[in-house]
């Protein structure tokens, strides 16, 4: 990793959800907490990262909602259970962000779109995107970060880029092995 990132304290981390901290379901949707299975080595991730950034977020696109599969109530209860397991591993998520539109329709939250990263900001004006990074597995997670002018890490997955981030590794776990080099 480029060592001129100089990270410390005031940085902000956003993390995309499906891909990033659980196993992503490629054919269909995380509906139920007992479909969310978090990703080896992920919790790991999470404890590095609450040592190292004040804020962090999740900024995650959930169309399912938007397509009646599961409610926010639903929704909801999976990120409970999401939130109690990367507190009971020591490690803290500021505020979760979910964007359930349909891909394609009036969008005005979904990635790459700036919204969620902007509430954020309302909420805790220290935000600088210039010093935030936006860790995701998909073009709309990166284009996201971009669009805000922040760092941006691509977990690398079956799911294929085109865009061009500032790093690729193969797990949160290992961009977080990366912040102690």
């Amino acid at each position: 990793m480029d060592s001129n990132w100089n990270i410390d304290p005031s940085w902000t981390l956003f993390l995309d959800r499906d891909g990033v901290i659980n196993e992503r379901n490629f054919n269909g949707y995380i509906t139920h907490p007992k479909d969310f299975v978090f990703i080896n080595g992920s919790l790991d991730a999470l404890n590095v990262f609450s040592k190292v950034f004040n804020l962090i977020f999740i900024v995650t696109n959930q169309q399912c909602v938007g397509k009646g599969i599961i409610s926010t109530k639903e929704l909801d209860s999976i990120h409970s259970y999401m939130l109690s397991e990367i507190n009971r591993s020591n490690a803290f998520i500021t505020d979760v962000y979910f964007a359930p539109e349909l891909s394609g329709d009036d969008m005005h939250m979904r990635k790459p779109l700036p919204k969620m990263a902007e509430l954020a900001r309302k909420k805790h004006s220290s935000i600088d995107f210039k010093k935030s990074i936006m860790i995701g597995d998909t073009d709309s997670d990166i284009q996201f970060g971009k669009n805000l002018g922040m760092k941006t890490v691509c977990i690398r997955s079956k799911e294929i880029i085109n865009s061009k981030p500032d790093v690729f590794c193969d797990s949160l776990f290992e961009f977080s092995k990366l912040l102690n080099e």
